[in-house]
């Protein structure tokens, strides 16, 4: 779609509204105006003596439709919040806009961002009971019932959650980006080992010399640990010997006794092993098996060389070498799945009796497989289905939702939610997705999250994505993490 701006340039702003009720449709900017044919947007803003007026005009798969927004000028009181007011009526405009083209209204209304329950944190930090923040939400975003409780459910997780901790409390994510094979829905900073098993080594020694850094770092400035999560790519692709060691440098360098939570992605089955799981257990609490589907077409579909058969073999050596809890992961949407089949995954899932499920909407990457060969995969009707069968069918079997997220590019513009048995929510998985304290990551693609929670205030460091780029540039990626001295003092 070919978007135009006039009075203003709040084009992210824009393209968010876009691509959460338009997900299939991406930006164009051009100089020209657009043609007969073409999908386009004007989105205007203008600011009288008594309301800042957004209005977008659009045409849409032949269909066009107007809608306006408008915001008191008295309460564009300081500049930030003067922009978050003004974006906010842009987002409505184009939202207003767009459902007079669209055959049905999107289920998050016109609710964008990555962390959609922020808002009703907020709302229940002010003082408003569950009822009223569910209505407000509805009213304001035009969110669907069952969103808005989603929100109440996992924001109220939260709120539970930041009542524990202080100031000084961080988390640590440590990044693993390794697999064995890519797979097609993934544009994951991680590599395959078939063609980079010789940077493996390398890699590991580099990230020794980082881990000792952040080490020293909250030693001097006193932070507490509160969680541990080793991520990836799989790191499970690793050696035993080689997890086994990385598990050693984290307990000699960072005091873990405060430590709630140690996750490890042990992520596909065919990089679990008993010598892996026996050099997790005692020291992680909790490990992932993600199998996405237990349908062998689809498995064969996105490129994963294990069957459904390897998955529960890994599972049930899992509950034998390893005490701790176990979570698994799956997809709606794959190529290949339907309704029928996504509710027999999650039927024999549950059967497993994981203490976590976390359901992801398939989200289409740029880079991967899936979309630059444009894979057939199924459509918005059917990953509802699959959602909506799927959420039925854990809360019938004691889970609760817990976190919640989105992305862009997700399949119907849907949402990713972590599913748990009671007492068994990941610590971690709410910390980072409610920013409710600083996480400091280390390794390929990690972001490091410096989380002020009462001035409102998140910096980033991203460590180098890709494993050459990390290797070759880790003395710079060292001294990047000087600014995590400089926050905190």
């Amino acid at each position: 779609m070919k978007l135009y701006f006039k009075g203003h340039d709040y084009k992210y702003a824009a393209e968010q509204i876009m691509m959460a009720v338009l997900p299939d449709t991406r930006p164009e900017y051009s100089e020209t105006m657009p043609g007969k044919d073409d999908d386009w947007a004007l989105v205007s803003l203008s600011m009288g003596r008594t309301y800042a007026t957004a209005v977008t005009r659009l045409s849409w798969k032949g269909k066009s439709g107007r809608g306006e927004a408008k915001a008191p000028v008295k309460s564009l009181e300081n500049e930030i919040e003067k922009n978050r007011q003004l974006q906010k009526i842009v987002k409505l405009s184009f939202y207003r806009a767009a459902l007079q083209v669209l055959p049905e209204q999107p289920a998050w209304g016109a609710l964008t961002g990555i962390r959609p329950s922020t808002l009703m944190t907020r709302m229940l930090e002010k003082g408003m009971t569950d009822k009223a923040a569910v209505s407000r939400m509805r009213r304001e975003y035009y969110l669907q019932k069952d969103k808005a409780e989603l929100c109440l459910t996992t924001a109220k997780k939260a709120l539970q959650v930041e009542k524990n901790l202080c100031n000084k409390d961080i988390a640590i994510y440590v990044g693993i980006p390794f697999c064995p094979t890519r797979c097609a829905y993934c544009s994951f900073v991680s590599q395959s080992v078939e063609k980079s098993m010789g940077l493996i080594s390398p890699y590991l020694q580099a990230l020794w010399l980082e881990l000792d850094k952040v080490a020293e770092i909250v030693r001097v400035l006193n932070l507490r640990v509160r969680a541990v999560y080793i991520g990836g790519g799989t790191p499970t692709t690793l050696s035993a010997q080689q997890l086994t060691e990385l598990l050693d440098r984290l307990e000699a360098s960072f005091d873990l006794s405060s430590a709630e939570e140690f996750s490890v992605e042990a992520g596909r089955p065919d990089t679990i092993t008993a010598d892996k799981l026996q050099a997790m257990a005692g020291r992680a609490t909790r490990i992932s098996i993600n199998p996405q589907s237990m349908e062998a077409n689809v498995l064969e579909a996105i490129g994963r060389r294990h069957k459904p058969e390897d998955i529960r073999q890994a599972y049930n050596m899992a509950r034998v070498e390893f005490p701790g809890e176990i979570n698994m992961d799956l997809i709606a949407g794959l190529p290949g799945d339907t309704p029928d089949g996504f509710y027999r995954t999650i039927s024999e899932i549950i059967d497993l009796e994981p203490e976590n499920i976390t359901i992801h909407t398939l989200a289409l990457k740029r880079g991967s497989k899936m979309t630059m060969e444009n894979i057939a995969r199924p459509g918005k009707p059917q990953v509802e289905e699959m959602l909506s069968k799927g959420g039925d069918a854990l809360k019938k079997a004691g889970y609760s939702p817990y976190y919640l997220y989105r992305q862009k590019f997700m399949a119907g513009g849907f949402e990713n939610v972590g599913w748990a048995k009671h007492g068994h929510e990941s610590l971690y998985n709410i910390l980072i997705m409610e920013e409710l304290c600083s996480i400091l990551a280390i390794g390929g693609g990690g972001s490091t999250k410096l989380v002020n929670r009462s001035k409102g205030i998140v910096n980033r460091i991203f460590d180098p994505k890709y494993p050459k780029e990390y290797i070759d540039g880790i003395d710079k990626t060292i001294s990047a993490k000087d600014a995590i001295v400089k926050f905190y003092l």
